[in-house]
């Protein structure tokens, strides 16, 4: 019995430091215990890797052509209170994420332009969400939203937001909604935005990224104790 209980002892420890074969469970990225400014134009935060923001030519809102990078290629984490205090059921106060060429330091705020940014998820997931705010109105009426989820390369899954608003020359007014991916098995995300089919740069900021990971198949066996614990139990 001895043996036997060091056996078991030795597997758990094994499990739990098997580089996350079998981890699982919901992890939130708020962004709010992260400094205010730029973070690169390459960046992991919770086990996920953000890259490639805004690398695809496009045509803005007006038809006017942009080139990929015109619209920066930083991740930015943003000090929103501002917005925060006056919208307090959006996000997590007071960090957000947004992206593009600059922010404005302090508890005021700027909300980026995106074309597309890529997250490496770091393992497997079968959902996942954001919070994110936005521009309505006036040029940014039609635009899409896309939050596109990969498995090894491959499409399985996604979701669709359309800017909504009435009045193409109203000032642009603050909107919040919500993107999310279930239904399928993916390790990857790629955020981005078009218009006619095209990639374009309206404004956002993103906050509560909330990734359900899953264990990986087989961990026991991939660690080689499946025929310990099945001994162990008889």
């Amino acid at each position: 019995m001895k043996n036997g209980t060091m056996t078991i002892g030795m597997i758990s420890a094994m499990m739990a430091g098997a580089s996350g074969l079998a981890t699982a469970g919901t992890v939130v990225s708020t962004y709010d215990d992260v400094a205010e400014g730029f973070q690169g134009a390459s960046w992991t935060y919770n086990g996920i890797t953000y890259s490639n923001v805004n690398n695809r030519d496009g045509v803005y809102a007006d038809g006017s052509p942009f080139a990929s990078g015109d619209n920066g290629d930083q991740l930015i984490i943003e000090d929103a209170t501002l917005l925060y205090n006056d919208f307090p059921t959006w996000g997590s106060a007071n960090k957000a994420l947004t992206f593009g060429t600059t922010f404005i330091p302090g508890s005021n705020l700027s909300i980026g332009a995106l074309v597309t940014v890529d997250m490496d998820l770091g393992g497997v997931s079968n959902s996942a969400s954001m919070e994110i705010a936005f521009y309505e109105n006036g040029p940014w009426i039609g635009i899409e939203y896309h939050l596109d989820a990969y498995r090894n390369g491959a499409l399985v899954g996604g979701d669709v937001l359309t800017i909504a608003g009435t009045d193409p020359n109203a000032r642009d007014n603050i909107a919040f909604d919500t993107l999310s991916v279930d239904g399928a098995e993916f390790d990857s995300l790629v955020f981005y935005a078009t218009l006619n089919g095209e990639y374009t740069a309206p404004r956002a900021l993103v906050d509560n990224l909330s990734v359900n990971y899953i264990p990986a198949p087989g961990a026991l066996a991939v660690l080689g104790l499946g025929g310990l614990v099945a001994r162990r139990r008889r």
